[in-house]
């Protein structure tokens, strides 16, 4: 539950300017030990006086119940900290797939990042997703391997992975002073000397000498420092060529220029449980990643006249954020999480929403801290803070000045791949399950609620089987609705496989009035995950233009349920090229529905085809346990792509059909005896077999 604290609101003036702000996310594969991380950072910065564990439930990040009981991280978490004079707003992320969201529209909003990687695991496969995730959005990195005392742990190789896995330029700037048991500090290569972390809960950081065994390896990765750094900037390289080295300061403010451009990634290691390394990774924070000032300037396009605009981040600009995320709270209600880009957000000012054409009035501004929250007054250009009880903005809108509006670009979230259905126990419950799913689906955007128009069943879709049940038990905990649920069931969809015509004609009288319109279009395939596309080849003379924003609603209609089996039709590249109007009797009414029952011909003529949702799978197994593993991959329909050797261990790559992998977990720990372990992410979109189809569609 959310807490309100009962401090004064902060100042209505700026205390910290923007240079000495960092906006970072830490975000990594689930258990490479995010929250960990993120719990020690608070420690360490004086935001906390006791450290919580994740495995015990008393992580301050991990707030919500079900994250408590499951050690896992569910929903981002938002707080702010400080560190050598400058504010560090931190996200902690969730690692498991199915929150990818969460990953997604924080990353949005971040100036830098922190992947952490396990020193045993290395690079995973939600590492990857994340990293991926980061690279679209042009997010700065730091890496922290995580778990350098973990039997198993090796530094260099998960350097390697990064490099090759995620074609990040990895450098480290430290290295480890011993590995598993023997873990005991770490090698700062920028000062070359070493770290211990002594005292209670590792709170005093003693420099000393390099270990003899290990200045030959220091020097080494010194000077691989000193190139990757130099190579990024020719008055670098010319001073390095010159005297073969570069002074601390220098090499510091060469490497924050490279990672701000993201020319070089450094590698940072530590154990995050055993509290070591955490002091210089916050000092990396603020020495390596970019403040609002040195990221480029947000971009959007004007609502009328789409003139592309930027907003530079300033005080006195105008105003633009972005929200980013909304949450409902049974004491608060409604919490919309923003970043401002430029201006200030003031309370009881008006700002203005370009998607609704609104102006909202800002009741009460908030500072976070995972589930605490401190009024304040104002929110200035740079910050991370939320908006409470304003009704009217979603995630993923603008908030600007009304004089001078500007639209950032939206948030793409994934497709749902699993459904559920779900009834009300009781009369009672049918009106608060309805209240509560609305507002877990304005929550989270990768949730979807739905009607079967066949059986009048309402279905919940989501991310996967864990993302459903934890929504299921927030509606049972947080909105007090007792609900009956079905099994899981995969979220098909349907597709065309050939190109096909038809053309429609409506021509009847509806009341007093006369309605006319004709439309022809051809349907073709597009490239899987491309989407459905509408392109009209039409002259005026044919149809006016004035009618083709209503023929597009209709072909769109027409694709939202296939002909299969009434699931969604995607990948579909329509194209719009005859047709016919009448002066006086066409109307939006009559083209909609032409082009929707068009196109419903011509779909059924292209034939259609069902699609299912593939997984990527990383399964890790002993030998004695891999002809079980890929055996059982084998029934599930399971393509394996690549198996490599880590240790003694077997690394298995395959991509399976979701509707497969009900139940997988627990097969897998029955065939390894609970030694093996996996990870999945959605993948793509594939045509179901005609064997594996047919029954399907006659169920």
């Amino acid at each position: 539950m959310a807490k309100d604290s009962k401090s004064a609101p902060a100042a209505s003036a700026r205390e910290y300017p923007l240079a000495d702000i960092r906006n970072i996310g830490i975000v990594a594969h689930i258990d490479a030990g995010k929250t960990t991380t993120t719990e020690r950072i608070l420690f360490y910065s004086g935001k906390v006086h006791k450290m919580g564990e994740v495995h015990d439930g008393t992580a301050v990040m991990d707030w919500m119940a079900q994250e408590q009981e499951r050690g896992i991280t569910i929903t981002s978490a938002d707080t702010t900290c400080f560190w050598n004079g400058r504010q560090i707003n931190v996200i902690d992320t969730p690692g498991h797939v199915d929150f990818t969201a969460e990953v997604e529209r924080s990353l949005r909003v971040l100036d830098g990042a922190v992947g952490v990687f396990c020193a045993v695991g290395g690079v995973q496969p939600q590492s990857e997703t994340v990293w991926r995730q980061a690279d679209r959005y042009g997010v700065p990195r730091i890496a922290f391997v995580n778990k350098m005392d973990r039997t198993g742990a090796r530094f260099a190789r998960v350097v390697e992975e990064m490099r090759a896995k995620l074609h990040a330029n990895a450098v480290p700037v430290q290295l480890p002073i011993g590995a598993e048991d023997a873990f005991e500090g770490v090698v700062d290569l920028i000062a070359m000397r070493a770290l211990r972390f002594q005292g209670e809960l590792g709170s005093d950081v003693v420099a000393s000498g390099i270990p003899d065994a290990l200045a030959a390896d220091a020097a080494a990765a010194r000077e691989r420092l000193l190139e990757a750094v130099a190579e990024t900037s020719e008055d670098l390289l010319s001073a390095y060529l010159e005297n073969g080295d570069l002074p601390a300061d220098r090499l510091k403010a060469g490497l924050r220029a490279a990672t701000v451009s993201g020319q070089v990634v450094p590698v940072l290691c530590g154990s995050s449980f055993h509290n070591q390394g955490i002091q210089p990774l916050l000092d990396a924070i603020v020495d390596y990643l970019p403040s609002p000032l040195d990221v480029p300037p947000i971009r959007g396009t004007h609502p009328k006249t789409g003139d592309a605009l930027e907003r530079k981040p300033d005080d006195d600009g105008p105003l633009c954020a972005m929200a980013f995320k909304v949450a409902t709270d049974p004491f608060v209600g409604r919490v919309v999480y923003v970043r401002v880009y430029s201006g200030v957000l003031r309370k009881g000012a008006n700002v203005w929403n370009p998607r609704t054409a609104r102006r909202e009035r800002l009741m009460r501004l908030l500072r976070l801290h995972a589930n605490q929250r401190t009024d304040t007054d104002a929110l200035f250009s740079g910050e991370i803070g939320a908006i409470a009880g304003i009704k009217g903005v979603g995630s993923g809108d603008t908030l600007c000045a009304e004089q001078k509006p500007v639209v950032l670009e939206r948030i793409v979230f994934p497709e749902p791949v699993i459904s559920m259905a779900i009834e009300p126990k009781t009369q009672a419950d049918k009106e608060k399950m309805q209240a509560a799913l609305a507002d877990l689906a304005e929550e989270d955007p990768t949730f979807r609620v739905g009607v079967n128009p066949e059986t009048g069943q309402t279905i919940m879709q989501g991310m996967g089987e864990l993302h459903l049940e934890i929504l299921r038990d927030r509606m049972l905990r947080e909105f007090r609705v007792q609900a009956n649920a079905g099994k899981p069931m995969v979220a098909y969809k349907e597709t065309v496989t050939a190109p096909a015509r038809a053309e429609s004609e409506f021509d009847r009288m509806l009341g007093d009035k006369h309605h006319y319109g004709r439309v022809a279009l051809a349907v073709a395939p597009a490239p899987r995950g491309a989407g459905n596309t509408v392109e009209f080849h039409l002259s005026n003379e044919t149809v006016p233009r004035e009618y083709h924003a209503c023929i597009e609603e209709g072909i769109r209609d027409g694709l939202s349920t296939g002909v299969l089996s009434n699931y969604p039709l995607v990948d579909v590249a329509v194209t719009v090229d005859g047709g016919a109007f009448h002066p006086t009797d066409s109307t939006d009414i009559a083209f909609r529905t032409a082009a929707s029952m068009a196109v419903r011909e011509a779909v059924g003529k292209a034939a259609p085809a069902l699609l299912e949702p593939l997984m990527q799978l990383e399964i890790t197994t002993p030998e004695e346990h891999l002809g079980d593993v890929l055996a059982d991959l084998n029934t599930r329909r399971g393509q394996v792509s690549d198996m490599t050797t880590r240790d003694s261990l077997r690394l298995i790559q395959a991509t399976v059909p979701l509707a497969g992998l009900f139940g997988y977990a627990t097969t897998l720990r029955s065939l390894s005896k609970g030694r093996a372990s996996y990870s999945m992410e959605p993948s793509r979109f594939e045509i179901v077999p005609p064997a594996i189809a047919k029954p399907l569609l006659e169920y």
